[in-house]
């Protein structure tokens, strides 16, 4: 175990912080090359990429956590190989097959070990995969070359007071089309929230709530994250929708919500003007894991759930769940633990 480097862990955020090493590698006349690990954290690309033209982009957000007894714990990395996957082939983007993708992880993970915040802290490392088209395009068509990397840096706890919650808008933008690319983690859907997000903020809400872009009734997204809601008679409820990006955290409450916690589960609809029936509600993502949703805005009513101070038991108790799987203090289920 590496000596970690000194930082002022306790306040620590979500910020950039250039760490030692990045993975990077090349597609060229189809396939990828070995790889490598770089001191360079400037990416030097031609000015023809289709990443800057025509949004070939695609990512990921993973986290790695310094376990309680001292080993590293990565979270389903499958997970994030397999999605990745999924949203390279709708960009018409080459692959990085799952074990390359887990193990260019697990280098960059020991390549920086002294990064990853100690036990007790509530940091982890975070992980940013990302793939882009690059090379000497003009036309509108896929890049004939790619590069792949994966960067990191240490991040705190999210909630520094504790789990508080935050209050949503409504927003009158669409996050993506309703055969587009909303179930892909594409760069250009994080581009078209800027603006609704900032609105949002301006108005002293955390973010903006995305409803279905076909009939503008169903909630879809919660910012970057996605919504999940306790039922009065405690069934945990999250949209389901093509146009949802399909997040790792919310498929791991969906099953620890009824294999550990006895809960009824269900991906239908969530009419935006049936929000009485929650007695709880969430975002759920990979940087905060839960945020509790205190109320929502929509139109001139707005409606609070269990309470817009307080957290809602069973949000409480998935959230202790979740972490304490990730930081090694919970049994994980099979599989969901990979150790570097």
């Amino acid at each position: 175990m590496k000596k970690p480097i000194e930082l002022d862990w306790a306040n620590l955020g979500f910020n950039y912080i250039k760490t030692d090493y990045r993975y990077i590698s090349y597609w060229d006349k189809g396939e990828w090359d070995d790889g490598t690990l770089t001191e360079d954290n400037t990416v030097h690309i031609s000015e023809g990429s289709t990443a800057l033209h025509y949004g070939q982009t695609v990512f990921e957000g993973m986290k790695a956590y310094r376990a309680k007894d001292g080993s590293i714990n990565l979270f389903r990395p499958e997970e994030n190989a397999e999605r990745m996957q999924r949203s390279c082939r709708r960009l018409m983007m080459p692959v990085i097959p799952t074990d390359i993708f887990i193990e260019a992880v697990k280098k960059v993970v020991k390549a920086n070990e002294a990064y990853i915040p100690p036990y007790g802290t509530g940091g982890s490392l975070y992980l940013r995969p990302y793939m882009i088209g690059i090379g000497d395009n003009i036309g509108v068509k896929p890049a004939s070359n790619y590069l792949f990397s994966i960067f990191c840096m240490p991040v705190g706890a999210y909630f520094k007071n504790g789990l508080v919650p935050t209050n949503f808008l409504v927003s009158d933008y669409d996050r993506a089309a309703g055969n587009g690319t909303g179930s892909s983690k594409v760069g250009g859907n994080y581009g078209g929230s800027l603006l609704p997000g900032s609105e949002a903020h301006k108005r002293n809400f955390g973010d903006a709530i995305y409803l279905d872009p076909i009939t503008h009734t169903k909630i879809e997204e919660v910012g970057a994250a996605n919504f999940f809601g306790i039922t009065k008679d405690n069934q945990f409820v999250t949209p389901i929708s093509p146009s949802i990006l399909p997040s790792i955290t919310k498929y791991s409450l969906l099953y620890l919500a009824k294999e550990r916690l006895g809960l009824e589960v269900k991906e239908e609809d969530v009419f935006v003007d049936r929000l009485d029936r929650f007695a709880e509600a969430g975002a759920c993502g990979t940087a905060a894991v839960i945020t509790p949703i205190g109320g929502i805005q929509y139109k001139d009513n707005f409606h609070t759930f269990y309470s817009e101070t307080e957290t809602g038991p069973i949000t409480k108790k998935l959230y202790k769940e979740l972490t304490g799987i990730q930081y090694g203090e919970v049994k994980a289920p099979k599989g969901w633990i990979i150790k570097v």
